[in-house]
């Protein structure tokens, strides 16, 4: 699974991180990420997904169980507070702390469930993230513009109270998980999310989507099939299989059958990281120093890649 948790971070943060380019950036001020799942009113006058879909083949036998996990990001507003002043930015000792848009991991698991449940009817996996708030405070001494030195402080500095607050609205919706059989042997797993969230505009709706959302489909006692390239007595089958908005691949070791790994982009199976450095990741010329930037402001601003294995 670790391997496969490296693509799925890869997957989550690559957009998260490379938009805006830069704080000061006023074409993309607001982060920007790949396969987001919206409320449904803001996702039809946008254009965007309110649902995404999977379906991909499992060779089961008798006792053969399956588990999913939806990984999303949730949007978290930082807002940097000067006491109880909200501020753009601080400089508290020798760093400086900015108000800007980060993001939270968010990861809901079905739990084993037997594939024979499956074929009996649908499971409906609620997916619902409470709104909240956490603060912390920023150690040091406020360095704040006045119009004269202070007794006891920096010239030019005050003594303050900085604290980090950070807030997330509340996000709903469902994963619905089905089977049926497509062939001897075999059944065509479908997963469905939604977002059953409420959004006035497009700022609300983009702090109640889930982010980057993908699936990862673990089997036990069944082996997946590649929907790319299925043994031949299982290729009308493959062939029926619908997604939309996700793109199931085996994931995991190379020539492993017991992960899928439903994604917003289009991967080859058995995907892996590619240790590169920023300029490769990202393809850009000169993109290494805004990354770098971006890297400063955010811990997860290191490379990350993926490349695939397994077809050509």
């Amino acid at each position: 699974m670790d391997a496969v948790r490296a693509i799925a971070d890869t997957i989550l943060y690559e957009g998260h991180l490379l938009w805006p380019y830069r704080a000061s950036a006023a074409r993309h001020g607001k982060r920007w990420t790949i396969g987001g799942v919206h409320p449904k009113e803001e996702a039809e006058r946008s254009g965007g997904r309110w649902t995404v879909s999977a379906e991909f083949l499992l060779e089961d036998g008798p006792e053969s169980t399956v588990e999913f996990t939806l990984r999303f990001l949730q949007t978290v507003h930082r807002q940097m507070m000067d006491g109880d002043a909200p501020v753009p930015e601080l400089k508290v000792g020798p760093g400086t702390y900015r108000t800007r848009q980060e993001a939270r991991e968010r990861e809901i698991t079905s739990g084993r469930l037997p594939v024979e449940r499956l074929l009996r009817s649908p499971v409906r996996v609620p997916v619902a993230i409470a709104a909240g708030l956490d603060e912390k405070p920023v150690e040091g001494t406020v360095q704040s513009p006045v119009e004269r030195p202070v007794e006891g402080t920096l010239e030019g500095t005050v003594e303050g109270t900085a604290r980090i607050v950070r807030t997330w609205d509340r996000v709903t919706g469902t994963v619905v998980l089905s089977a049926e059989r497509a062939a001897p042997g075999a059944v065509r797993l479908r997963a469905v999310l939604v977002n059953t969230g409420a959004a006035a505009d497009r700022d609300e709706a983009a702090r109640s989507a889930m982010l980057c959302a993908h699936l990862v489909a673990d089997a036990s006692g069944g082996a997946f099939v590649s929907p790319a390239d299925p043994p031949a007595r299982l290729a009308g089958a493959a062939a029926a299989c619908h997604s939309d908005g996700l793109w199931p691949v085996l994931a995991g070791p190379p020539g492993g059958h017991g992960t899928v790994l439903a994604a917003p982009i289009v991967l080859y199976d058995w995907p892996q990281v590619a240790p590169q450095t920023p300029d490769d990741l990202f393809g850009g010329a000169g993109l290494d120093r805004l990354l770098a930037e971006l890297a400063a402001g955010d811990p997860r601003g290191g490379g990350r890649a993926t490349t695939g294995t397994g077809r050509s």
